[in-house]
């Protein structure tokens, strides 16, 4: 066979390879450019917190949080700590039973108010930190607290016991309506800011990001990498739960992970450049969880 028609083969080759290839992510830095995974680690390996946003019924998302959890634990020698939007405050105690071996599988499953889809979604997690002894950390304020913001504002935890408070990030807690990505939820519930119900909404969301951010902040330490696994929209734009880290624990190494889903991954669509230091884009039609 002669070289050209040879190398004309191959690039024929090369070209129907590529066309069927069905990627099921990319990953972008913050201003659209292509990168990787190995860049994503190396970046989150050397911070002091990292946030990985998810979209909670995203595989992908739910993959690579197990992945780049592994791979830090080995990265760090074990130097990490996790930590989750998907567990209350009020349970710390009954997970660190469990991450202990002093209670069965049975018992933390019925009694720790997990989530759905915690047994496919977020049990490797757990069951990560079991096996290598890794702190996790419940970060979330009790759900409860937030629904009380939410219907009476900030408020109405002012009466609560100091039990209940050491759930909560102390209070009286700041919150800046304009946040864009506050005004941005408003605008997607179909609410206009300024409203009663739409500043109680805002203000419900930031009990969560205030606490979370809190509870991070307190469970830092020198020399380790905290990874936290959060809906997107509370670390998109380092807003919200960062913002409120910053706050508690100014100075520290942040990075920002968020997942989208577009109808097309070959190039970054304009509205989610910018969201993170490294976007993870999934096609919109990538099977989900629930």
């Amino acid at each position: 066979m002669k070289p050209i028609l040879s190398v004309f083969i191959l690039m024929l080759t090369t070209l129907v390879a590529t066309a069927q290839d069905k990627q099921a992510y990319r990953v972008f830095d913050s201003k659209g450019k292509e990168t990787d995974y190995g860049q994503l680690l190396k970046q989150s390996k050397k911070a002091d917190v990292v946030f990985f946003g998810e979209q909670h019924n995203n595989p992908i998302s739910h993959w690579l949080q197990i992945e780049l959890a592994q791979d830090l634990e080995k990265e760090t020698s074990g130097k990490l700590i996790m930590g989750a939007e998907m567990f209350e405050r009020d349970n710390q105690a009954i997970l660190n039973e469990y991450l202990a071996g002093q209670i069965s599988s049975k018992n933390f499953e019925d009694e720790a108010r997990l989530w759905d889809n915690y047994a496919t979604d977020y049990k490797p997690l757990v069951e990560l930190a079991k096996s290598k002894k890794l702190p996790f950390i419940a970060t979330n304020v009790p759900r409860r607290y937030a629904n009380m913001v939410y219907k009476q504002g900030l408020e109405s935890l002012n009466p609560l016991t100091s039990e209940a408070k050491s759930w909560i990030a102390p209070l009286p807690i700041e919150v800046d309506m304009n946040l864009p990505s506050y005004q941005a939820m408003i605008k997607m519930m179909g609410g206009h800011g300024g409203t009663a119900a739409s500043d109680n909404l805002i203000k419900s969301q930031a009990v969560k990001d205030a606490t979370m951010g809190y509870f991070i902040a307190q469970n830092l330490k020198k020399g380790h990498v905290f990874l936290h696994f959060n809906g997107s929209y509370h670390s998109d734009l380092k807003e919200g739960t960062v913002w409120y880290l910053r706050k508690f624990a100014g100075g520290k190494d942040v990075v920002n992970i968020a997942t989208v889903e577009q109808d097309n991954i070959e190039k970054l669509d304009q509205e989610n450049l910018g969201k993170a230091d490294f976007i993870i884009c999934v096609p919109a039609k990538m099977t989900k969880t629930y």
